[in-house]
């Protein structure tokens, strides 16, 4: 069986299939070039031929001359820079900090940011700032005062700092003191004189003790002598003869009758005549 070819596909030449083939390619090739996406956080400038366009992108999906643009994301969410430094207390003694400084970039001055200073802004404006204001924070306080009152001194690095980043539309969020690292002599001394206060406490509180409890059997003893006053006060002449009179009552009720014998002209111990004539 004869197959017959289309004489329309017979004068297509093969330079004309590559022609069209490259020209399919370059289509796409351009078409996926049009277009550029800015990530959610993040803001995008145009920059054409090496120059910075201020026309902001917000995030989403956006056209872009192919070739001959790109689209720049600057980050715009908290970014966290960490630094060590290495610094002199007041009292001269030598003290490493370790900061976290979260910050963030203004986006509506992302352009001036990248403009003026560039991409690279953490490692040319962030971490040198951090490092100098740091020495000078810490330069006005003596090694001691930097540990308990840290709260202070990372309130005090905070204020200059914002104020220095805010020069370049950079946002200071927060700042924490990681850790202070000073040399072992301080650390030792630190604890000797934690070690004598904890005693200089303890006996302090045992003197108070000793006194409070010498002061209890004070008031106990005053109280005391103050009872066995207000009881001699309480004893008569008449009630002293009454509790005679009682004793001897109890002694007659248990008297049989018989007088004791004596000797030596010695009375009896109950004066029957005085009871019979009551």
């Amino acid at each position: 069986m004869k197959v017959e070819v289309n004489p329309k596909l017979k004068q297509v030449r093969p330079g004309k299939i590559i022609s069209i083939v490259i020209a399919v390619l370059l289509v796409v090739i351009i078409g996926g070039n049009a277009f550029t996406s800015v990530e959610y956080g993040h803001v995008g400038l145009y920059k054409t031929f090496g120059k910075l366009n201020n026309n902001m992108l917000s995030p989403g999906i956006h056209f872009k001359i192919p070739f001959i643009q790109t689209v720049i994301q600057v980050n715009t969410q908290v970014t966290k820079a960490e630094t060590d430094t290495s610094a002199s207390s007041k009292d001269l003694q030598p003290v490493s900090t370790h900061v976290a400084v979260n910050y963030s970039v203004n986006k509506d001055s992302a352009y001036n940011l990248m403009n003026n200073i560039g991409g690279n802004f953490d490692g040319v404006i962030i971490n040198p700032a951090i490092q100098e204001i740091v020495k000078e924070v810490t330069a006005k306080y003596p090694a001691e005062d930097l540990i308990t009152r840290r709260d202070l001194v990372a309130g005090e690095i905070s204020e200059l700092l914002t104020k220095r980043l805010g020069r370049y539309d950079l946002v200071v969020n927060d700042i924490n003191i990681v850790n202070f690292k000073f040399s072992d002599a301080f650390n030792q001394s630190i604890e000797a004189k934690q070690v004598a206060q904890q005693q200089a406490l303890k006996a302090e509180n045992d003197l108070r003790r000793v006194e409070i409890e010498a002061k209890q059997k004070i008031a106990q003893a005053q109280a005391e002598a103050e009872s066995l006053r207000l009881k001699k006060q309480e004893v008569t002449p008449e009630l002293v003869q009454l509790k005679q009179i009682e004793v001897q009552e109890k002694a007659l009720e248990k008297w049989n009758g018989v007088l004791p014998s004596v000797t030596g002209g010695a009375t009896p111990f109950v004066d029957v005549q005085s009871l019979t004539q009551k």
